[in-house]
């Protein structure tokens, strides 16, 4: 049996936690807040028309707008609620529940490998410790020989930067580049968040 994430926890001690995510990212997105930094950073990197793995997709809020911008993406969630959200908000992708330690999208006829993998939203941080390298890994199979992956999460959170990199490591990633935002500015020893642009190493 796979380690429970943190976010699997939380929902069972708070069963109205994710309506409640999902509501409060509706609400800005409705009050007019850029909710898409993210998409653009990793728009910015592809060709139009490219396949994008979207790696713990929440309700789809960079999914759906890269969707909306040309590409092929599939996103996974392993919180059927937010999923839920996401088919409803963003029609388009392709929205699976999952745990992205068993990830194996072949199995469900998906297996064409994915130019890039986008992991948004401190989706690295709610991840079970002992599932850390696993995910990794399981994202790394899905990744084109020439494809990247973009992982994004705030300091303070349980995972260490320079663990993360390690694990990444030990997963066969290489480091292509590393940012403190979504916006580009250098990642430096007192970033408090990184964005790590990685490739098959």
């Amino acid at each position: 049996m796979v380690e429970q994430s943190a976010w699997v926890r939380m929902t069972q001690q708070d069963p109205g936690h994710s309506a409640a995510y999902v509501q409060r990212f509706r609400d800005l997105a409705a009050q007019g807040f850029d909710l898409a930094g993210e998409a653009r950073l990793v728009d910015a990197m592809l060709p139009r028309g490219s396949r994008v793995l979207d790696a713990g997709c929440g309700p789809g809020r960079t999914g759906g707008w890269l969707a909306r911008a040309g590409h092929s993406v599939v996103g996974v969630d392993v919180d059927p609620v937010l999923i839920a959200a996401a088919e409803e908000d963003h029609p388009g992708p392709r929205w699976l529940v999952g745990d992205l330690a068993e990830l194996d999208l072949p199995a469900l006829g998906i297996t064409e490998p994915f130019d890039v993998v986008v992991s948004a939203g401190n989706v690295m941080a709610f991840l079970a410790p002992g599932t850390r390298v696993a995910v990794l890994r399981r994202l790394r199979a899905h990744v084109a020989p020439d494809g990247r992956a973009v992982v994004g999460f705030g300091a303070g959170r349980g995972y260490a930067f320079d663990e993360f990199r390690d694990d990444a490591r030990a997963a066969g990633w290489a480091e292509d580049l590393l940012l403190s935002t979504w916006d580009l500015r250098p990642f430096t020893p007192k970033s408090d968040f990184l964005v790590a642009v990685l490739r098959p190493a």
